[in-house]
């Protein structure tokens, strides 16, 4: 139990709503935030988040944001229009973090946003920062139930003045709130109440009023004033003036609420917001720097081979994708694709221990089999428990007119012949690096031997899952098509090209990457 949760044991546990259209993720979110003291529903779209917010009023909501039927945005939306006046802190969950994603959920009213993969120390801050609030809020909701009740009876503050401003009568909460005796205050002008500038104003106020002026207080409502106590001190309260005419006199009375507290707590929230700003902007920071390192690392000489062509699309501002290319000093051209789980920074970081080796072995002329015993290790030393990358790699010997493949958890290699046409698909058919130790199983590795200008083109998940408006993939099946009608020109040009007019502009949930080796005999 978390220490918010300690905290508050009598109070009641705040009931969070789960939205995300992935199963995994809602029973990941459900069970952490169970253990955290929370009770928890969850809903697998925005239209059923919506009925969800109507039958069981959560007091808070973590949102998706790419989900069929209704997106995060709408819903959001939506809830927020349902909430009215009562404050319902909605956290988007995305892997979308670009500046615009941002600026859109604030705009329907988002208030606050965390990045996929979830860091759940992260989310764990951010929940006890809301629960916080919407403790305070609670209590300031009750405040004012109270303070609601206690006017219908006339125990808020009241006074009343006579045309002159005299004051002829204030009650005990009146009394209270300003710190003075009922004699102190009757047959007093009531600018003994107001600081400066309104104390030397009032009269002229009043006299304006009886003249006929434009009323600035008096049967206008309620509004916030400054009052002042016996002792000098300035508080902030809310102030409304009505006249009454009892036998021909004129008289005003005034209702009096102190409204410290209330301000205290707008001033934290305030201050929270500015903290949440503040954390963000650092963030962003801190992700730039860390995105300058990675591209340096990323962007190797071997990937300007003439024999090579790939494509990264990011989903984030990092890609758990990534692509490599280099020749030992035999001429042999190594080629590797690999996908580390989740997106953005953390799975940047866990492919990078992948790269380095992959660079260091290729120009130590290590064969296949030893470089991917290599790599194995190396991840299972390195990556925490979940975290594995999966992977395609190749080798084309020129020399000889082989290729030699291994494939651990990635899509099909396809196998062209020059005018893009599949001579064979070969499935992976090992697990992912970095999740058992590397036997005999694991080595073993596809041999073919290929004719001048065929191409072996290696790809991640994301391009055949790239899915459009209606929720449709883009599918095996839709990468082929693009590939046959490429006519003489890129492989690769062709299938972004095929892409893009599929997605139509939709953002994508999942990195995109392809790597294209066109086969020469030796030169």
């Amino acid at each position: 139990m978390s220490n918010l949760q300690q905290q508050n044991s009598s109070a009641r546990p705040l009931l969070v709503l789960v939205v995300d259209d992935t199963a995994s993720n809602r029973q990941i979110l459900e069970v952490f935030l169970t253990k955290l003291g929370y009770k928890v529903l969850t809903a697998e779209n925005g239209a059923v988040a919506v009925e969800r917010f109507v039958n069981d009023h959560p007091d808070l909501v973590l949102m998706d944001v790419m989900m069929p039927v209704m997106d995060g945005y709408e819903a959001t939306r939506r809830i927020k229009a349902l909430a009215g006046d009562r404050w319902v802190p909605v956290v988007f969950l995305s892997a979308l973090s670009k500046d615009e994603n941002l600026v859109t959920g604030m705009d329907v009213g988002g208030d606050d946003y965390l990045s996929k993969p979830i860091n759940f120390v992260v989310l764990d801050a951010k929940l006890r920062s809301f629960s916080r609030t919407l403790q305070m809020q609670r209590s300031l909701d009750a405040s004012r139930k109270q303070m609601a009740a206690i006017s219908e009876n006339i125990i808020d503050g009241v006074i009343t003045i006579t045309a002159e401003g005299t004051i002829t009568w204030a009650s005990h909460s009146a009394q209270f709130i300003f710190g003075y005796d009922a004699e102190e205050l009757v047959g007093q002008n009531v600018q003994i109440l107001m600081p400066e500038p309104y104390r030397s104003h009032h009269d002229s106020y009043l006299s304006n009023y009886l003249n006929g002026g434009t009323p600035k207080i008096i049967g206008v409502g309620q509004r916030e004033f400054r009052g002042r106590r016996k002792g000098g001190e300035s508080f902030p309260m809310e102030l409304g003036v009505n006249e009454m005419v009892v036998d021909g006199e004129r008289s005003f009375v005034g209702i009096v609420r102190d409204i410290s507290e209330r301000k205290v707590i707008e001033s934290r929230l305030r201050s929270n917001a500015e903290r949440l700003q503040r954390y963000y902007d650092e963030q962003e920071r801190e992700n730039q720097l860390a995105k300058d390192i990675l591209q340096r690392v990323v962007q190797h000489p071997g990937l300007d081979d003439p024999a090579l062509d790939h494509w990264v699309a990011p989903a984030t501002n990092f890609s758990g994708d990534i692509v490599a290319g280099a020749r030992n000093d035999a001429g042999q051209l190594f080629l590797m694709l690999a996908d580390a789980t989740g997106h953005g920074l953390a799975a940047a970081i866990s492919a990078l221990p992948v790269l380095t080796s992959f660079y260091g072995m290729v120009k130590g002329g290590r064969d296949m089999h030893h470089m991917l015993e290599r790599l194995n290790q190396s991840l299972r030393s390195m990556l925490p428990s979940g975290r594995f990358v999966a992977a395609t790699v190749l080798c084309v010997d020129e020399a000889n007119r082989r290729a030699e493949i291994w494939q651990g958890g990635m899509p099909p290699l396809l196998w062209l012949n020059g005018n893009g046409q599949v001579k064979e698909s070969f499935d992976s058919d090992h697990l992912p690096l970095g999740i058992v130790d590397f036997d005999d199983d694991m080595a073993r590795i596809r041999e073919v031997t290929w004719e001048e200008g065929d191409q072996f083109l290696l790809f991640s998940d994301g391009v055949i899952e790239a899915a459009n408006s209606a929720g449709e993939e883009y599918g095996l099946d839709g990468l082929k098509h693009a590939l046959a009608g490429k006519g003489d020109g890129s492989c690769i040009e062709a299938v972004r090209n095929n892409l893009r007019h599929h997605t139509a502009g939709i953002e994508q949930m999942d990195d995109i990457s392809m790597l294209v080796a066109t086969c020469r005999g030796n030169r």
